[in-house]
């Protein structure tokens, strides 16, 4: 992470490309190392240890993205090599409230895995499967998460319609098109059908959020539905809610569903949009009734 700072530190815009290339030299990676795939054979080493470099550091706001693909360093980056710190670790960058609230969010997954991880002897080899494959989920939310805040808003809102449409809504992909990003009514991005009929609308608000949204983005978005007499919305965001933000809607009559950034990964996989299977393990038993003799 700190290589990575130090590569921003002039404060020009960066491709992630660039700061591969400047990682690669400044550790003196010889071209097979610089090829060397993960165990899945679908990514660089290389390529995924930058990328995950740069997610930590944005969270922390050291570094910001300024548009698809590329980002610069931040004041607060700035300051912090002014510090001139030995080395930036994840429990370096708790220093900072936006990092640590990121690291609470991911808190209860993470210790679930290291309780499974002490008991993993008193497992069957069925329960270890799951254990696995629960920790490959984590990792690919984590990894989904990160491509989608890499996205321009464009795409952002192509991502939004395609996971909609998958889930349901919006009858066609082609009207949920003309119904998303159409509006921009008072804190509305758009609407979309509730089911393949039309027989009643969402309105949705679906941004790239830097910071937590808070309870006031919240009302403003319920207040923009007043005018429609609108009783249904989605708010989605990259980000998080603040608990403010979360209580509030628990407690208006408008149904207001909120999808952080860690819920919109999870529906993306769980509705395969941005992603594809990669493998497929049978887990098999015996079949009793084929022995059977009777």
């Amino acid at each position: 992470m700190l290589p990575l700072l130090r590569f921003a530190a002039d404060g020009k815009e960066h491709s992630y490309h660039e700061a591969i290339d400047y990682i690669s030299k400044l550790f003196r990676l010889t071209s097979s190392e610089v090829a060397e795939l993960l165990p899945s054979g679908r990514d660089r080493i290389v390529d995924n240890r930058v990328r995950w470099a740069r997610f930590h550091l944005g969270k922390a706001k050291l570094l910001e993205s300024t548009s698809q693909g590329r980002f610069k360093i931040t004041a607060r980056g700035l300051e912090t090599l002014q510090t001139n710190p030995p080395e930036i670790d994840m429990k370096y960058l708790e220093r900072f409230p936006e990092y640590a609230e990121f690291r609470a969010l991911r808190k209860t997954a993470d210790e679930a895995v290291e309780v499974e991880d002490k008991e993993i002897s008193k497992k069957t080899p069925e329960e270890l499967l799951e254990i696995a494959h629960q920790t490959i989920k984590q990792d690919l939310m984590r990894e989904v998460l990160i491509r989608v805040n890499e996205t321009s808003p464009r795409f952002f809102e192509k991502l939004v319609i395609d996971l909609l449409v998958r889930m349901g809504y919006g009858g066609s992909r082609s009207d949920a098109g003309k119904a998303i990003g159409r509006s921009g009514d008072g804190g509305i991005d758009g609407t979309i059908s509730e089911d393949k009929l039309g027989l009643d609308s969402v309105y949705i608000q679906a941004k790239k959020w830097q910071g937590i949204v808070g309870r006031p983005d919240i009302q403003k978005f319920v207040g923009a539905l007043q005018p429609h007499m609108a009783t249904k919305g989605i708010f989605i965001t990259t980000s998080d809610f603040t608990d403010e933000a979360k209580d509030y809607v628990s407690r208006i009559p408008a149904r207001i569903i909120l999808i952080n950034g860690e819920r919109l990964a999870e529906l993306m996989i769980e509705h395969n949009v941005g992603v594809s299977t990669s493998h497929i393990f049978e887990a098999k038993k015996v079949d009793t009734d084929y022995f059977s003799e009777e």
